[in-house]
């Protein structure tokens, strides 16, 4: 079910995921309206002078990323922060590959979590695989020819 509402905080408070996708150049995610334990995943702001998530939630946070390389030169969110002594590059936990080799990702309930993603075609490549295999399983779809 979705439904409008007329003020961002009222679609975030008391979630456990929150996804923002935007081009903002200033945060649209404030860090009182995440509850303890959330999780939040930001695929937007990918320059580094946007940033959509508060730099006080992006420092109190466990952060992972999808690139480390990329991220300390492309997001916004973990560049304005290292240059503003919020943190440093070190605060990056971990990418997600290392996550899916075994690294350590949450450490309790109640611990707050930022995946930002800056896009990667091996993502992309994979998540569109998946999709492919489930619905050749499923038997649902159609193929195309170009």
């Amino acid at each position: 079910m979705i439904t409008a509402v007329e003020h961002a905080g009222e679609a975030v408070v008391g979630a456990d995921i929150i996804v923002l996708v935007t081009a903002s150049p200033t945060p649209v995610l404030e860090a009182g309206w995440v509850k303890p334990g959330a999780h939040v995943i930001g695929v937007g702001a990918c320059r580094p002078n946007q940033r959509e998530i508060d730099p006080e939630l992006t420092a109190r946070a466990r952060l992972f990323v999808d690139s480390r390389a990329a991220a300390l030169v492309e997001s916004g969110d973990v560049v304005m922060g290292i240059q503003e002594k919020r943190f440093g590059p070190d605060h990056i936990v971990a990418e997600i590959g290392e996550l899916v080799a075994g690294a350590e990702g949450r450490r309790s309930d109640s611990e707050v979590t930022i995946f930002k993603s800056l896009g990667m075609a091996v993502e992309d490549v994979t998540a569109a695989d998946l999709a492919l295999r489930r619905a050749v399983e499923r038997g649902i779809g159609k193929e195309l020819e170009f």
